[in-house]
């Protein structure tokens, strides 16, 4: 089975949103999991991988990817991290480098300014966003020549706002910010709230003055034939997870 990753129409350069399709995984794992945190068989993660990494055109060694913390550390990469890194976000002005973010509901967002050759990926969850790592990202950006006015964004598969239940400890978090954020939730079922992470993404990447910035439409949690999902699989009582990967390279 082809990849088939999703294309967003604003990035201009190498990318794609990876589904589960054209995987060698099985089990709750069916398809292209990427994650090697996970419990799936290792070197069928490292399969899937490859696999990836050939349809970016880039051998597997030039597949850099970074240790996930839910953070808003942003690091600026020349080639693959001989040791992992902590962070939830790269860049890179190096051509032939790709950088690949793994996500289930958490946003993976893509970012290039084509005209100055420098890349960006980022994983945005609920706290990387609130804390700062889609600036972070921008800010490392700037550090190799990027303009944030030429900078263009796009949010793949992520929880989509009808599917993220959250409690009202979760909306206190975000009022004791900023009362502004109280328009990105929506009444749910009791003292249940609906959570729209993209929405409050897409204004923190425009407030932050890039030039454009999109999702691309696709829920997680709504469509399990294409996309894992962390929620569905608490739902589901599920032992695991597979994790999807985006890329982009120059």
């Amino acid at each position: 089975m082809s990849l088939n990753p999703i294309k967003a129409d604003d990035l201009s350069v190498a990318h794609g949103f990876f589904t589960r399709h054209g995987g060698a995984s099985s089990g709750v794992f069916e398809g292209l999991n990427c994650g090697l945190g996970s419990s799936d068989q290792r070197e069928t993660v490292l399969i899937n991988r490859a696999r990836v990494a050939k349809a970016m055109d880039v051998a597997p060694d030039r597949l850099a990817s970074v240790h996930q913390t839910h953070s808003a550390n942003a690091v600026v990469l020349e080639g693959t991290p001989d040791t992992p890194i902590e962070a939830d976000a790269m860049v890179t002005a190096t051509p032939g480098l790709a950088l690949g973010i793994l996500t289930a509901d958490c946003q993976p967002v893509l970012f290039a300014d084509a005209e100055n050759g420098v890349i960006g990926a980022a994983h945005a969850g609920w706290k990387g966003a609130l804390d700062g790592v889609l600036e972070a990202t921008l800010d490392a950006m700037e550090t190799l020549g990027a303009k944030r006015e030429d900078i263009r964004a796009a949010i793949g598969p992520t929880i989509s706002q009808r599917a993220y239940e959250v409690g009202p400890e979760f909306l206190d978090r975000f009022l004791d910010e900023d009362a502004e954020y109280a328009r990105f939730f929506a009444n749910g079922e009791g003292d249940r709230m609906q959570f729209d992470l993209v929405g409050f993404s897409l204004q923190k990447l425009r407030q932050a003055g890039i030039g454009t910035a999109t999702w691309i439409g696709h829920c997680t949690y709504s469509d399990p034939e294409k996309f894992y999902s962390y929620r569905r699989s608490v739902h589901r009582r599920e032992a695991d997870y597979g994790r999807l990967i985006s890329v982009i390279r120059l």
